[in-house]
C-alpha cells in the first residue's frame, strides 16, 4: 500500500481473470475493494485486460514460451481494441495495475502498461516495486 500511495496512485485496476481465489489472499476482490477504499484509492477489476485462461493457463504450464505469450496477449490486446478504452481504463487519474507477478520482467500488466503507452505517448509508466 506504501508504494501505491507514495506513488500518488488513486485507482487500482486489477487485471487479473481470477481474483475471488484462495491464494489470492487478503488480494481477494472484496478484501482488495475494502482495504483500497480505507487508504483512499478506488479499485476495479477489468477482465478484459486480463490474458485468456487458455493463454495464462498454457504459460503457466510451460506449453509457451515467453515470447510466444506477449504475442498472444499483445495480440489479444489488438482483438479486443484496449486502446479504444485508454480514457475509461485510466480515468485521468493515476492509476495503478495490479496482476499476480510481483516483478514486471514477465508479466502482462508490463505489457498492458507498453501496450496503453504505444497508443496514447503522454502516459508515464512506473513499476512498483
Amino acid at each position: 500500500m506504501n508504494l501505491m500511495k507514495n506513488a500518488g496512485v488513486t485507482r487500482l485496476v486489477d487485471t487479473r481473470l481470477n481474483n475471488t481465489s484462495q491464494l489470492s489472499g487478503y488480494a481477494k476482490k472484496n478484501d482488495l475493494s475494502y482495504v483500497m477504499r480505507l487508504v483512499g484509492i478506488s479499485y476495479q477489476h477489468d477482465v478484459l485486460l486480463a490474458p485468456t485462461e487458455n493463454i495464462f493457463s498454457a504459460y503457466k504450464k510451460k506449453q509457451m514460451s515467453w515470447d510466444e505469450f506477449e504475442k498472444q496477449y499483445v495480440g489479444l490486446l489488438e482483438k479486443r481494441k484496449i486502446e479504444n478504452r485508454i480514457n475509461d481504463i485510466l480515468a485521468d487519474e493515476v492509476t495503478c495495475f495490479l496482476c499476480s507477478e510481483d516483478k514486471p520482467h514477465h508479466c502482462h500488466r508490463r505489457l498492458l502498461a507498453e501496450y496503453l503507452n504505444q497508443h496514447k505517448k503522454e502516459i508515464k509508466v512506473t513499476h512498483l516495486v
